[in-house]
């Protein structure tokens, strides 16, 4: 019987490994053995390796968002007077843009949202309709927990509508209706009283005024100035509402040209300006689009769970926006492949939530 290795399969497993770069960084999980706070229970994450990795780097992006003033920058040649004062480049922060599906109003994502808006760590916010009326809805009547198996035909007969496992009871969207429509026929006697052009963001701003109540994210939008897009309005139970409201009171108008163009000048307009995305679709890619503009963002974090085998935007990762000028060549970005109820509080945790406890960044 013979006793020595092949040498074919001792070369095939037994390949010498050429050294590491002295910068790389060794595979490491958290240690249970001691004590940890939050913040060194989140920052192991860096260490873990997979989308463990991805949401460490997405979170020390963020900060990089946070922590930027103009002035860190030397003054450009063609710099605008405004911009050459100390004090005023001190203070220009980079906007961050904000964008999230309803679903995510729909979940207790919707007070996390609800804290950047109030405490305005963020500049402009982009979503879809259901994540503008879900917010009004909510102080309107409660939704519920349930279970992602309920039987659709058993709900549909018991008035019930569901979420993923949240339950929305139907009488909610009555209620809705009912704060709605008097405020629509205020719009459009003021629209032919006054000749005011209503857009998207001003319908959205004016609901955040009507619905005077703090634990609506538009409320605290309309109270801190900050914009909110929605190219697509129409497409949830708004729509339905301006439906019915044409037949009863037809006219009212509402233009989506200005609000574009207000919203890429938004971004034309920012010195730093960063992308945090929840999701994909409209919302994705209007604040990419958007980004465009200004020959792409400086900082971007994208979290979602599409895959981009299908060519979908909602799926693409970052370099793809790369290739339309819509994250800058070289820009921070990254992708956390995941469901953003997982990981955007760990995110808000380790960022802007530092506020609170006195670690500003001012």
């Amino acid at each position: 019987m013979s006793f020595t290795i092949p040498t074919g399969a001792s070369a095939a497993v037994l390949v010498p490994s050429a050294p590491m770069p002295e910068s790389s960084v060794a595979v490491e999980g958290p240690n249970f053995d001691f004590p940890l706070s939050l913040q060194a229970f989140i920052k192991s994450y860096e260490r873990i390796g997979f989308q463990a990795t991805s949401l460490g780097r997405a979170i020390n992006i963020v900060n990089q968002m946070r922590a930027w003033r103009l002035s860190d920058e030397p003054i450009a040649d063609d710099e605008a007077d405004q911009y050459r004062d100390p004090a005023i480049r001190l203070q220009t922060r980079c906007n961050v843009f904000l964008g999230y599906t309803s679903n995510l109003i729909s979940s207790g994502l919707r007070e996390v949202i609800l804290h950047l808006v109030k405490h305005k760590h963020v500049s402009v916010l982009v979503t879809t309709a259901g994540g503008i009326e879900e917010d009004f809805i909510k102080c309107l009547g409660k939704t519920y927990l349930a279970d992602f198996n309920l039987d659709g035909a058993g709900l549909r007969k018991r008035g019930m509508n569901r979420i993923g496992n949240l339950i929305v009871p139907n009488d909610n969207y009555c209620k809705f209706e009912d704060w709605l429509t008097p405020i629509l026929d205020a719009m459009l006697a003021e629209q032919v009283e006054t000749g005011i052009v209503w857009t998207p963001s001003t319908f959205i701003r004016r609901l955040g005024k009507e619905i005077d109540n703090e634990e609506s994210v538009y409320y605290w939008a309309y109270k801190n100035d900050i914009p909110v897009f929605c190219p697509a309005l129409t497409d949830g139970s708004i729509g339905d509402m301006i439906y019915f409201h044409s037949f009863r009171s037809p006219g009212l108008i509402l233009d989506i040209v200005r609000d574009i163009r207000d919203l890429n000048e938004l971004s034309r307009n920012s010195k730093k300006a960063g992308m945090i995305v929840l999701g994909g679709g409209v919302c994705k890619h209007q604040i990419a689009n958007a980004m465009l503009i200004r020959n792409g963002a400086d900082y971007s974090v994208f979290i979602n769970t599409g895959q981009e085998f299908d060519g979908s935007d909602s799926g693409a990762r970052p370099d793809e926006a790369v290739s339309w000028g819509k994250i800058r060549a070289g820009a921070e970005a990254v992708k956390v492949f995941a469901d953003a109820t997982l990981v955007f509080p760990l995110l808000v945790a380790a960022t802007f939530a530092q506020d609170v406890r006195g670690d500003k960044h001012d």
